[in-house]
């Protein structure tokens, strides 16, 4: 495993801010962890990191235990914070150099420099000073910091906040590439990132873990009442007759002869949806069963 968390708690004074927290991140795993605002996303990251402390509970980080050995975990992990500080003044190859130097790597520190500069797309900045960077290029040097001593562990706190939709892209292709060969763990408001890049997903709302699955499987979580299909026909067909199918509880349009269907879980309303063409004299194209999107399953463990 490459992060095990255990029975976290952590108090602010009397809030409790993680309450018995545990999960699981296997090595070489894109995880998307996600919440609302308040829901202790930072501070678990924070306490993964070595930034805080936790009131209780364990944390291992490839099987290093973060308070007996602190300084072993950081040596293993990027960290991007969610509010990215950085030394406006200092130039990117000069803040770069500072990182290097922080993490000793000694002779090939250039060579590591102009690798993440190439890699994170900084080549063009790569002489300006930090505050001349557009949002985009310093959440790029963020990450180059948090990759420079090639981290086994890479742990990102809204990495994309703030950039326009190009930049995200930008951003996200980069984390895919840099996420084959490593443990990464980010989070973030935006579920298509999730869908996109991730493996797993874990979700805590108030400051417990309320799912933990695997991506393609996370509409699982919730318990759905209604299913819905989509269905398209050969030809065009009324609204009112197809209300009138045993079973269907609603019916929208969606585009030309094609609907969307919701009825019970309990009934398969698929065998009365080809009667019901039979009888009418149309051919059904196409059939499919809709699952719960990441989104609305995030809508409804955390309302």
């Amino acid at each position: 495993m490459s992060i095990i968390v255990k029975n976290v708690v952590k108090f602010y004074g009397k809030q409790k801010a993680l309450d018995d927290v545990s999960f699981t991140i296997d090595e070489g795993k894109i995880v998307g962890f996600l919440g609302p605002n308040g829901a202790g996303k930072s501070t678990m990251m924070k306490i993964i990191t070595g930034f805080i402390s936790k009131t209780s509970g364990e944390v291992l980080v490839n099987d290093m235990d973060i308070d007996e050995q602190s300084l072993g975990v950081r040596r293993i992990i990027g960290y991007l914070p969610e509010n990215n500080p950085l030394n406006l003044e200092m130039y990117v190859r000069e803040y770069l150099l500072f990182v290097a130097g922080i993490y000793k790597l000694g002779k090939n520190k250039d060579d590591k420099i102009n690798e993440m500069i190439e890699l994170t797309g900084l080549t063009p900045e790569q002489n300006k000073k930090i505050g001349e960077l557009s949002k985009g290029f310093r959440q790029r040097l963020g990450l180059a910091q948090a990759l420079l001593h090639d981290p086994e562990v890479l742990i990102l706190d809204e990495p994309t906040s703030g950039l326009d939709p190009n930049q995200i892209i930008e951003i996200r292709d980069l984390i895919q590439r840099v996420g084959k060969k490593k443990t990464v763990m980010l989070s973030t408001h935006i579920m298509q990132e999730v869908e996109a890049i991730c493996d797993e997903v874990i979700i805590i709302n108030q400051g417990k873990i309320v799912a933990k699955e695997k991506i393609e499987n996370i509409h699982s979580v919730v318990e759905e009442k209604t299913q819905t299909i989509i269905v398209e026909f050969d030809k065009t067909v009324s609204q009112e007759m197809l209300v009138k199918i045993k079973g269907v509880q609603k019916v929208v349009g969606i585009d030309k002869n094609k609907w969307l269907f919701e009825a019970p879980v309990s009934e398969d309303i698929r065998p009365e949806i080809f009667n019901f063409a039979v009888k009418n004299n149309l051919t059904v194209l196409s059939q499919q069963k809709k699952e719960m999107s990441l989104e609305e399953v995030f809508q409804q463990l955390t309302k």
